[in-house]
């Protein structure tokens, strides 16, 4: 996947998203929660501190003794890594000359103490860094991580961490009849869209309200006769009942009015304009309204497109309904492909109780696919 592609994931360290970062052993000169804030990276000339100029970034002391520099991310979307980005913006005189990434997958929430006995494994080497500049690093693992590991070699600062990629949802934690099909956290994605000039598509899946009109989707002024779009792959195959179009924030920018079809990509080609049906028609919207439409779902859908008219901008599209056999089977065979080895040796012995030889020899049995169906243990595990 080209940087151009990974770019437009979702930042899955973003604080926008839940990210946190739980730990960093300095944090002299400026804050390591800097590093996951959504807004790009500022500097104001002469803002001094009583530690110095104010950065808005990670900086840590000048080292007097042999060592490196490390900060640790939960996620906040547990997900599969597809590019890094470490950035150095204003940085310049105190910039680390080198830096890498690694990344685990655990269960819980445990402190940065804890996560020092994890199974890090690197997805981005140590690697020459500059300063002022954005450095971008491909990731080529599939695994499903859900914390990443900053080193900075031996000390200095970082204004911001990016780290794009895929969300997986844990299917012990989801309700199959219930839940948000169109939610990131649940493995919904964004496939397409007509104009991204002010703001993310990604934003309208992201989880929570927006808190301000840059947290939403906006687009540029249209001056011809068509309208904006954007098209969305659901967590599983499923079954809507209720829709959200959620304009707030959106005064004098929202759309007029919006439309939303859905098609099943299992029977059709989601390429071909016949396999698309109604499933919101065109409806007029109010400006910084939360709007509520309650649909039929008497249709399976594994796609759906969000047509607003002319443009404007919308803070969030929520999709309220109920998975699939299918759909609960791809979204647990998506999760098990993707468990670390280690993660996966510690869910299966632990909270699913079997024993390291019958839990190495499900997970050498990877990739289930969608005619496998789930071994017993692990449907069990599921509910």
């Amino acid at each position: 996947m080209s940087e151009q592609t990974w770019t437009q994931l979702p930042d899955l360290a973003s604080r926008a998203v839940g990210g946190s970062v739980v730990w960093a052993n300095d944090e002299f000169f400026a804050e390591r929660e800097n590093l996951i804030k959504p807004a790009e990276p500022i500097y104001q000339t002469y803002t001094f501190g009583h530690k110095g100029q104010v950065y808005d970034g990670w900086e840590t002391r000048r080292r007097r003794e042999a060592g490196d520099d490390r900060a640790v991310i939960r996620l906040g979307l547990p997900g599969v890594l597809r590019g890094v980005v470490i950035d150095t913006a204003f940085f310049v005189g105190n910039y680390p000359p080198h830096g890498s990434v690694e990344a685990c997958a655990v269960d819980g929430y445990p402190s940065g103490e804890e996560l020092a006995e994890a199974d890090w494994e690197t997805v981005v080497p140590k690697a020459s860094l500059r300063g002022g500049e954005k450095h971008y690093f491909d990731v080529t693992s599939d695994r499903r991580y859900t914390h990443v590991r900053l080193t900075i070699y031996p000390d200095g600062g970082v204004a911001r961490l990016r780290v794009y990629g895929e969300p997986v949802a844990d299917p012990r934690f989801l309700l199959a009849g219930a839940l948000d099909l169109a939610a990131l956290e649940y493995g919904a994605r964004i496939t397409g869209c007509s104009n991204r000039f002010f703001s993310a598509p990604n934003n309208l899946l992201a989880p929570g309200q927006a808190t301000v009109m840059g947290e939403g989707w906006e687009t540029a002024r249209r001056r011809d006769e068509g309208n904006d779009w954007v098209s969305v792959q659901l967590a599983g195959p499923g079954s809507v009942r209720l829709a959200e179009l959620d304009t707030s924030h959106f005064k004098g920018n929202a759309p007029g009015w919006a439309s939303v079809v859905g098609c099943d990509g299992r029977v059709a080609d989601p390429s071909d304009p016949t396999a698309w049906f109604d499933v919101l028609p065109r409806t007029r919207l109010q400006p910084d309204t939360r709007h509520r439409f309650r649909l039929a779902g008497d249709r399976e859908v594994t796609h759906v497109r969000l047509d607003i008219y002319p443009d404007g901008g919308m803070a969030r599209l929520r999709l309220f309904g109920a998975l699939t056999k299918d759909g609960q089977h791809a979204v647990a065979t998506g999760w098990f492909n993707r468990l670390p080895h280690a993660h996966g040796i510690a869910v299966l012995t632990g909270e699913a109780g079997l024993t390291h030889a019958r839990a190495t020899e499900l997970l050498a049995a990877r990739p289930l696919t969608a005619d496998t169906s789930l071994p017993e243990e692990l449907a069990t595990l599921l509910g």
